[in-house]
This record gives C-alpha cells, structure tokens and sequence, in this order.
C-alpha cells in the first residue's frame, strides 16, 4: 500500500468532541468517521484490524468446536414475543412494521434467532452438545453513545451460542470458552484483561463473567481483592461485613426535629453511620406497591441486586405525594406498610442496638434490637461494597477500579429453550429442554481498547498480531538521490512475504514521522539520505525500543528477526 493512496487524512489537532485516548486517535489517525451518534465508517486501517480481530477470534471459537453461521439482522417480533423481550426490553430495541404491517425489529443480540435455528435442527441428544456463532453488524439504539467505539449504537460483534443435555456439560463447556476468550485477548495484545464475576442482566441464566480492561475510562467499577484473585464487577460484588456486638438496650423516643439524612442523624447522636438502621424505597416495574429495603446505615442499595431479589426493575421512588410513608423519618418498628413489600439487607441480621425512624414526623428510634424487635422471615444481600471492605474470599481489602468491558459470557440455562418450547428427544426417546449458555466479543471495542492499552504521546502502538501493516517504509525526501525508488525496491523486496505500507509523499520528515506514529505500525524503516551513503537504513519498532541501522543487502533477515522477535513478546 502506497501511503498517497491511503483514503483517510490524518490530522495534527485534537478533535473537540473526543474525550478517550482512543477516540482521539482513531480520528486523528483516520480510522474512522462519524455518521452519526454512535455509528461510525471504519477505513481502511481500522477495517484491517478489524478483520484480524475477526481472525483471531474465528480461530480460537473454531477451536472449541464452534459452527460459524449467519443470523438475520432484521427479526420477525414474534420470535422476541416467544421469549417474552419484545415487552420487556426497553426502547433500546428497534422496533418497525414492514410494509405488510408485520411487527419487525433489528437484532441487538440473537438468543431468539439461535433457539430457532437449533430447535429444527438438532432433534436427538445424539446431536448434542454444540456451538453455533458469527461475526454480525447489530444495531442497539444505545442512549449513552460515547468515547468513539468504546460505546456505540451499530457495533460488530462476535455472539456464540451452545446447547448442552446437562449443567454439568454447559459447565465444562463455560470453563472452555473461558480460557478461548483469555486466549482471544492475549493473541490481539491485551493479555491483561481480567475476568470478573458479572451481573446476568436481561440476558438472563444464573452465572455470569465480563472481561474487562482496567482504564480510567471506563463506565465499570470492578472490585479487586489487594490479597487474593477476587475480582467482580460492582453489580454482584459480595464482602464480608464487620460486625458489631453491643448490648442490648430498651427501645427509647428521641425528638430529632428535621434531622432526615444519615449524616445529620449521626451526629445528632454521637455514633458512627453503621449504628444507623436506614430505608430506601423503590418503584418496581409493573407494580403499585412501593418496595422498602432496611439497610444498615453506612451502606447503599446495589440496585442490580435488589432486582434479582423482586425478579423486576427498580427505579427510586420519587411519587412522595401520593404515599403515606413517613419519608425522613421511617422504620421498621410499628410499620403500617400496607401492601409494600419489605426487604432486609444481610447486613441488619444480629445487629442490636441500632437508630431508626420512628415512623413519626421528628422522631427516631435507638435501642433497636433486630433479633429482638423485628420477625425478619430473611436476609438478603441488596448492599453495594465499599472500598476497603473485607473480601469475602479472604482477609484483604477490596479496592475499586474502572473497567471496560471488552466480552461476557453466560451460563443462560433454559430460559430461551423453555420460553421458546425447543426440545430435543433423549435416548429414552423423552422430550427434554437444552440448556444453554452463550458468548459475546465486540470487536470495535476491543479495536479501541488496544488503543487504551497500548499508546504513547503521539499515536497508537499496534501488536504485531493486529496491525493494519506489519511494516512501514518512510521514505525521506532528497534533491541528489531518487529517495522513492530506493524505498520501492526496499517495499517489493519485503511485500511479498509481509504486509507493507511505504510513505511515498512529497513531504518533510516531521509529517511523515508524524503520520507514522499515528498510524502506530510494528517495524518502521527509515529511508534517509545520510545513512543511505553507508548503504544503510534505520531500522525501529513503534514503541522505539529497538533502533538501529542496518544494511540494505540484510534487509529482509533484519526484518523477518524483529517481526518474530514482537511475535515471540506476545
């Protein structure tokens, strides 16, 4: 490839509008151009890239026995109404009539269009278990479009889906889709992702894991032991509490006139936060009845949790109007709930002694015994970790972090299977349900968390695994020697046996050298009059940690003993 015919002009300045070390670059590099919020054209280096993700990414699903196949990318709603998400997803999901006034809609993800393939196609256990997956353009009408392809409306994305006959088998069959994945990010140059335990969202099933790359950017908070290999996204993250043992005083009625907030009421009685006893209430999706969770009072409400709890979205409570909740001042002492529904946090189990609302504008509660005052039928654990928490697993502290997600994978079960009715007959000719578990990368996010990972002042630094050219021919100008044919022969010497890309244009040393750096390819070969006189050319990695000249006659072997070296660094 000729650098003059490369489309895509490269651009000194910071664009205005990016905020992400990859955003920036993959604009000032041309990369990638916005249509329009959230949706992006890739050229043609970002494109090559792209499709080496694609590769790796084929080639270790092809590995665990995966089937590559193609989904619709426009679907009947009737299969989403089969599974129950056409309602239940938000507005999100695309949803149009086609011209016969069918209801249609545009894929986000293919649980529904993977069960309808399966269940006319593998009819006998003897055809289990199996893996069907593809590489698609899918289209989320995301409402927090951000950081270039870090959040995107229109994404590619690789989603895999398995059928199993048994747990155990999905189970065996997770833990090697696993290891693909860490095999995945290692080929494309982030081996440091790590795999934390995750929230199963509206994709349903019991366990859950996103891969994450650790950068400030990141939306993710993900909670990490400092002692042990605890990791787990904020969302499911569990820790051990400190507990209080004190004892026991009769329940007392303290005038606290217009103390509502935890702080104020701290205060107002000398004790430290976790001696509160705090509501927080809720609207549940699909409900009237409002919902109250008891909480100790030095912790929040994780919201995602509370939802698998009530098996329904949560929203904080905002109708104060039409309730007669004595907001500021409740309890769970004396509660005339009504028809509410009452959660208590794992965290108020034992405790005594603690501080509630007296349900009574201006009052509190303190000696509040839980064991004593309260008939809890059970805990649960609806509570956020707090930094510097114990870990549950063992007596480090948890420390936060921020993440991106780059991949997830799921253990779904047989919420698809069952919704949709696919069955398959067993070897005792009985018609059972599969269960099943799928698998998502998005490749754009990936594109520019290599970015975020691999980068210096001035551009992207491209693994040799997946950069758009594996070689880059900068060739200097000279009013004595015909510099480009030099560099020409150099370029058709190594573009047979590697990918090659030669800067051709009549400009000054600084932009070229700029442009290279923005297009951030592996090896660099510096064509340059000086070192030219000695027959030489300066050979460098991206990252300049290998710099130095050689002769034009070794070319080839200098360049083939860097490239394997930057393979074998992987």
């Amino acid at each position: 490839m000729l650098l003059s015919k490369l489309l895509g002009e490269r651009i000194k300045e910071k664009p205005g509008d990016a905020t992400s070390i990859s955003h920036i670059y993959l604009l000032r590099g041309g990369y990638i151009r916005q249509v329009s919020n959230g949706i992006y054209s890739l050229l043609m280096p970002a494109k090559r890239i792209a499709t080496k993700i694609e590769d790796i990414i084929r080639e270790e699903m092809d590995a665990i026995d995966g089937q590559e196949v193609m989904f619709p990318v426009v679907l009947p709603a009737d299969l989403w109404q089969e599974s129950g998400r056409f309602e239940s997803v938000g507005s999100e999901l695309v949803r149009f009539k086609d011209r016969a006034g069918k209801d249609m809609l545009l894929g986000m993800t293919h649980e529904e269009a993977a069960v309808h393939l399966a269940r006319t196609e593998a009819r006998s256990y003897a055809q289990y278990p199996f893996m069907i997956y593809q590489i698609q353009t899918k289209f989320r009408d995301e409402p927090r479009a951000r950081g270039g392809l870090i959040r995107v409306r229109e994404f590619t994305m690789k989603d895999a889906y398995s059928f199993h006959t048994s747990q155990e088998d999905l189970e065996q069959y997770y833990d090697r889709c696993l290891q693909a994945y860490h095999n995945v990010f290692r080929k494309a140059g982030v081996p440091e992702v790590v795999c934390v335990k995750s929230d199963t969202g509206m994709m349903g099933g019991k366990v859950a894991h996103e891969f994450m790359l650790l950068t400030d950017i990141g939306e993710d908070t993900i909670i990490i032991c400092d002692s042990c290999d605890y990791q787990s996204n904020m969302e499911v993250a569990t820790s051990k509490l400190d507990k209080y043992e004190i004892a026991e005083e009769e329940i007392k009625e303290n005038h606290t006139p217009e103390i509502k907030d935890i702080d104020s009421l701290a205060k107002f009685f000398d004790v430290p936060a976790h001696r509160l006893l705090k509501a927080a209430v809720f609207e549940v999706e699909g409900r009237k009845e409002p919902l109250i969770v008891f909480i100790r009072g030095d912790l929040q409400v994780n919201e995602s949790k509370l939802s698998k709890i009530v098996q329904a979205n949560v929203t904080p409570f905002t109708n104060y109007e039409d309730s007669n909740l004595c907001f500021g001042f409740m309890g769970p002492v004396g509660l005339e709930a009504g028809d509410a529904q009452i959660v208590f946090d794992s965290s108020l189990e034992g405790e005594t002694n603690l501080i509630c609302g007296a349900n009574k504008v201006d009052y509190h509660l303190s000696g509040v015994s839980v064991p004593r005052d309260l008939k809890v039928e059970a805990f649960h654990d609806v509570a956020e970790v707090n930094e510097g928490h114990t870990c549950p697993c063992c007596d480090g502290k948890l420390q936060f972090k921020r993440g991106v997600e780059v991949g997830n994978i799921f253990q779904l079960g047989t919420k698809y299977t069952e919704s949709m009715n696919m069955t398959y007959t067993d070897k005792d000719g009985k018609a059972k349900t599969p269960i099943m578990g799928c698998y998502g990368i998005g490749v754009g996010r990936l594109l520019a968390c290599i970015i975020e990972s691999h980068h210096d002042e001035y551009g992207p630094i491209w693994p040799i695994s997946v950069a758009p050219w594996q070689v880059h021919i900068c060739v200097l100008g000279s009013k004595k020697v015909d510099m480009n044919a030099v560099g020409s022969d150099i370029y058709n010497r190594l573009n047979n046996k590697w990918e090659v890309i030669m800067d051709d244009r009549n400009m000054g040393p600084g932009a070229k050298f700029a442009d290279a750096d923005l297009l951030g390819i592996p090896v660099r070969i510096v064509v340059g009059e000086r070192n030219l006189e000695n027959g030489q050319v300066e050979l460098m990695t991206r990252d300049k940690s290998v710099k130095k000249l050689v002769n034009i006659t070794d070319i080839e072997q200098e360049v083939a003993d860097l490239i394997n070296e930057l393979k074998n660094n992987m």
